[in-house]
């Protein structure tokens, strides 16, 4: 290897970014540690298989699939465009996780497209979240399981969210969320492969809020977000968001994907709300969303 390969290699593996190399059928052929690192699939696990192979199964934020007929590397390789997008891959302990992507082209000496070429940038406030977990830990207020805000804290923060609003008429929104035939997993695949879905469940969340936002675990299999700075459209987009995109985790057992959806029931603050009936209306809406059929949002 000569000084100039060294180099180029030693960029590679400490980028901060994660990036993939693939051949003209998409075959991975090199993944970089910060790929490892964000994706938490090895390169000896993903080098050789196709990036569509249960490995990063991109979607979008409606939960439409990517990687058959909209992934943004096979248009690159295709017609030799370089594109942007933001998308959310599949991690490998099964949630979703957001990132912002650059595809290119990989050309030999000639210039000749014989492969591509993906960066992509971790864009989940994931410090934030994780400096909010020891806070959480710190106050006793954190669900074991989850890692996410527990019932207590939950409560608390509702009441202190009240108080802003009456003061300062600040708006937030709360989606109040529960497990679609939860039940049926427990006693299908029992409790330990239930708690691995809660905290999938659960990883969603955190990847996928704002750092000024706080999602908890209510009990159960039931969740409750708390969302700040907001109106009804936008909440009814980002709890759709969330929805697809549990739709779209999964985790593998053997050969068996195990997948589960969300209901919920959105609502925003209103003027002369307690706690109570904040909480109360919220439930009545996600129960109207099971009624419907499951798998849905009801905003109102």
């Amino acid at each position: 290897m000569n000084l100039e390969q060294a180099s180029v290699d030693r960029i590679l593996e400490n980028l901060h970014d994660g990036l993939y190399l693939v051949d003209r059928h998409r075959k991975v052929i090199y993944w970089n540690p910060a790929a490892e690192r964000i994706t938490g699939f090895t390169a000896a696990e993903v080098v050789g298989k196709h990036c569509y192979d249960n490995v990063l199964n991109h979607v979008d934020g409606e939960g439409r699939q990517l990687c058959l007929r909209l992934c943004p590397l096979a248009a690159t390789i295709a017609d030799g465009k370089r594109r942007t997008a933001d998308i959310y891959l599949h991690h490998k302990d099964g949630h979703r996780i957001p990132v912002s992507v650059r595809a290119s082209t990989l050309t030999d000496a000639r210039g000749r497209v014989i492969g591509g070429i993906e960066l992509f940038t971790d864009i989940s406030h994931r410090a934030a979240n994780e400096l909010k977990i020891k806070e959480l830990e710190k106050l006793a207020r954190l669900d074991p399981l989850t890692q996410l805000a527990n019932r207590v804290h939950l409560e608390k923060e509702i009441e202190i969210w009240l108080e802003e609003h009456k003061r300062f008429q600040i708006p937030f929104g709360v989606l109040f969320m529960d497990l679609d035939h939860f039940k049926k997993i427990n006693d299908t695949h029992g409790h330990a492969v239930g708690d691995e879905v809660l905290k999938l469940v659960a990883r969603t969340f955190t990847a996928n809020s704002r750092p000024f936002d706080l999602y908890g675990r209510w009990g159960g299999e039931e969740f409750v977000g708390l969302i700040r700075h907001i109106d009804a459209p936008e909440l009814a987009e980002l709890g759709n968001r969330l929805r697809a995109l549990i739709g779209e985790s999964y985790l593998m057992r053997g050969n068996t994907r195990l997948q589960v959806t969300i209901s919920i029931g959105a609502t925003l603050v209103r003027d002369g709300d307690q706690a109570a009936d904040l909480v109360r209306r919220a439930d009545a809406l996600l129960y109207q969303s099971k009624a419907a059929g499951r798998n849905r949002l009801t905003l109102g």
